[in-house]
């Protein structure tokens, strides 16, 4: 009896070792899900009162530029940030930062939002451009160490996003000769073309999941060829707008796109909140960048494009992931509460404001955007309302993480 429970034992106390320590701090998404949540409620009801003259702040970077650059390097790295410092335990099986290094990275990430509307711009910048480099570097790390080859592309973007943060702050200091602006697109293609790929293995997988008997079956070439014209026609936007080719290229890419969400049977995830904010958050990049396609000729303003892409694609599939993979991680079922169906549709009613109702009504535009920003503000302070107490309190199941 003695021998067959020793590994018993030795496993129930190595589990208890692994718990030890302060739960918010035990995965990446803990600590980056609240802050990038708290980030997302806060900048946007600021940006608007700056852009409209009611506060009279002034940040390291110029408003526009200091707006647009914290929606894609403070709130949408944050999240990205936190997935995969907890996805990458799950795909390598290796340890990912917790405890006081993650803590550190988290207090980095936090410096850096707070030097960019208080601290000296050469401060903001040191700070802003050095946790992706680690985050990099960890992410290749584990991936190299277990040989998890299929995830590699990721780190390799999470390079990219980092070097084109370099050139924001090296353009916005006047230390490149370039748009400060051009850099930010270029993050915002960076992520949204992560945004692409997860999608592409996570809500067909989870569709299916919950439908029984349905196989969703994914063309190999159509895949790439998708993914391919939408790198390409986001490049052309970025590098050489303007055009009749990048014109061409993102209404091509915008078409597959449509067709790609169709071959994911949406309308049998209506009865699941859970589920359907990801369809209808995909559904925002079709429509991003056919917006983008039609700005080239000057049908529409750029910003149309941009916003369909950042507010409807990334907020959307943002604030579904976040509930979602939380709701996992802190070991509770995956159904949506009532609160977290209403962020689910005040994201959604959001990017409908900010993008649709301002090409209807131009006139319309300040009003559009301060409706924008309260039902996006709100969305996110539920997220903050309900999971919070759960992101800093241990799992349900008692399981590591």
């Amino acid at each position: 009896m003695k021998t067959n429970s020793l590994p018993i034992f030795s496993e129930v106390k190595a589990a208890a070792q692994m718990q030890k320590g302060m739960p918010f701090l035990r995965l990446g998404f803990r600590p980056f899900y609240v802050g990038g949540a708290l980030l997302a409620a806060l900048i946007v009801p600021l940006w608007v009162a700056m852009f409209l003259g009611q506060l009279p702040l002034t940040p390291a970077v110029p408003p526009l530029l200091w707006h647009a650059h914290e929606m894609l390097f403070g709130f949408a790295v944050a999240i990205i940030v936190g997935f995969l410092l907890t996805a990458g335990k799950a795909w390598t099986g290796l340890a990912t930062p917790r405890g006081a290094w993650l803590g550190g990275l988290a207090v980095l990430w936090l410096a850096a939002r707070v030097a960019s509307l208080l601290g000296p711009y050469a401060l903001y910048a040191v700070l802003d451009m050095a946790l992706l480099p680690l985050v990099a570097a960890i992410l290749l790390t584990l991936l190299l160490r277990a040989r998890n080859y299929r995830n590699l592309p990721l780190a390799l973007i999470l390079a990219l996003l980092a070097s084109a943060n370099l050139f924001f702050h090296l353009a916005a200091m006047g230390a490149l000769n370039l748009p400060a602006i051009t850099p930010l697109y270029a993050g915002l293609a960076l992520i949204v073309m992560i945004e692409c790929v997860m999608a592409g293995r996570v809500i067909p997988a989870f569709t299916m999941a919950v439908t029984p008997g349905l196989k969703l079956i994914a063309t190999v070439w159509v895949e790439r060829v998708t993914l391919g014209a939408t790198g390409l026609g986001l490049a052309l936007w970025v590098f050489a707008p303007n055009g009749v080719v990048s014109l061409l290229v993102l209404a091509l890419a915008s078409v597959l796109h449509l067709k790609r969400l169709a071959s994911w049977r949406p309308a049998l995830t209506v009865k699941r909140p859970i589920l359907w904010i990801l369809h209808a958050a995909y559904a925002w990049i079709p429509v991003g960048l056919g917006l983008l396609a039609l700005a080239q000729i000057g049908l529409v303003p750029v910003s149309s494009g941009v916003h369909a892409l950042a507010v409807g694609a990334t907020g959307g599939l943002i604030i579904g992931m976040i509930t979602r993979t939380a709701r996992g991680h802190t070991g509770r079922p995956l159904k949506a509460s009532n609160p977290e169906v209403l962020a689910y549709a005040l994201v959604m009613t959001a990017a409908v404001l900010r993008v649709l109702l301002p090409l209807l009504a131009p006139g319309l535009l300040g009003v559009s955007l301060i409706a924008a920003a309260v039902v996006w503000s709100a969305a996110f302070l539920i997220y903050l309302w309900q999971f919070t107490p759960w992101l800093m309190s241990t799992r349900l199941d008692g399981k590591d993480g």
